[in-house]
């Protein structure tokens, strides 16, 4: 059932003609479809308010409408609204620019270029400290021959007839409600504005063709393995002018022989023999700076864990590094000799309880757990 004209519009009986406009200018902006997006109705809404301003703006129809209500219309030979479509209604207030570009998702005009992916690998020690790396690609670029022009060697393109070199056409559409204006590419030229009389061999008359590059990439300390770097317009070229796509540097950072990431953090599994745990010992440990001495206290437990804090992986953004942890793995000894296992027989007969209870306190455990 249809709702009264007046209710659609949200206006008076008595309102006049600028108000009626206005409401109804209103009303459309809230129901264009880029701002009601997850509404199925907004096209069946707005051709309800489009056919209320109509019938309330014509002071012919609204008297009419007035007297004898949506009966009276209809035998007075007003036409039915819905046969119009939501663009042109749409386009016959507001026009093709009121939200920028084509607000009905058509493409007009030039294509951008498309964006282009390549991977460069690089190592740890590279990732922490930052690096310059040089990538080589193929992308779609101006044609050498002609230039860009897509027209031969010695011969020029020439303004499309159709459109006078503007790119773009205008119809006109008449109707009961007035006259409907489209604005879109030129079909003859394609939007260019002008025509290729003689194409080029090299391109057959694109402009474009394939081409090697090679870009230097600064590649940032502390970026991690699987992260990206854009670099805008290195893609390939955009057709007639339009702007070139983006070149996409994946990473791929190689693993450690000895180092593990943990985020920004550096993971060093330690082995030490038993002697070398209960008396200690100094003891040679990769870092990102090279190999270094690395005193271990006697008495160090399996698992146990030391942080050198700022000794790992730079902040991508920010300043400061993670930590490289070391994690003591004590080795178990195998295939004992006889000699040997008497030794461990002595030293047992000669252990306590002592020997294996913790001088730490309790305070020092506790800290020790949250480091």
């Amino acid at each position: 059932m249809k709702r009264d004209y007046y209710e659609v519009l949200g206006v008076t009986r008595n309102a006049d003609e600028k108000e009626i406009k206005t409401s109804f200018r209103s009303l459309a902006r809230k129901l264009h479809p880029d701002v009601n997006k997850s509404d199925p109705d907004t096209e069946a809404k707005f051709k309800e308010a489009a056919e209320a301003y109509e019938v309330l703006n014509n002071p012919e129809s609204r008297a009419t409408y007035d007297r004898y209500g949506f009966d009276g219309l209809k035998r007075g030979g007003f036409s039915d609204f819905s046969q119009f479509s939501f663009e042109d209604i749409f386009r016959s207030f507001f026009g093709d620019g009121m939200f920028g570009g084509d607000m009905f998702g058509g493409q007009a005009g030039a294509a951008r270029g498309g964006d282009i992916a390549v991977e460069a690998e690089i190592n740890l020690g590279e990732a922490a400290s930052g690096v310059t790396r040089e990538v080589e690609y193929e992308a779609i670029d101006k044609c050498p021959a002609c230039e860009g022009s897509g027209a031969a060697p010695g011969t020029d393109r020439d303004t499309c007839k159709a459109c006078n070199g503007v790119g773009q056409v205008r119809s006109i559409t008449r109707t009961a409600f007035g006259q409907f204006v489209r604005q879109g590419p030129c079909s003859a030229c394609g939007g260019a504005g002008s025509t290729v009389a003689t194409p080029c061999d090299d391109c057959g008359g694109h402009g474009l063709a394939v081409a090697a590059r090679k870009v230097s990439v600064e590649i940032p300390q502390g970026i991690s393995d699987g992260q990206s770097i854009r670099m805008t317009g290195k893609g390939s070229a955009g057709e007639m002018g339009a702007a070139a796509g983006d070149l996409y540097v994946h990473i791929a950072v190689a693993e450690h022989e000895q180092l593990k990431r943990d985020g920004n953090d550096l993971i060093y599994h330690l082995p030490l023999t038993v002697v070398d745990a209960a008396l200690g010992a100094t003891l040679e440990i990769p870092t990102l700076e090279g190999d270094e001495d690395y005193e271990i206290k006697p008495g160090t437990q399996p698992g146990e864990v030391k942080s050198l804090r700022g000794r790992g992986m730079p902040f991508l953004r920010g300043r400061g590094r993670g930590s490289l942890k070391i994690i003591m793995e004590v080795m178990v000894p195998r295939h004992l000799s006889q000699e040997q296992k008497d030794l461990l027989h002595q030293f047992a007969d000669a252990s306590s309880d002592k020997n294996y209870s913790s001088d730490e306190g309790l305070i020092n455990r506790i800290r020790a757990a949250f480091s």
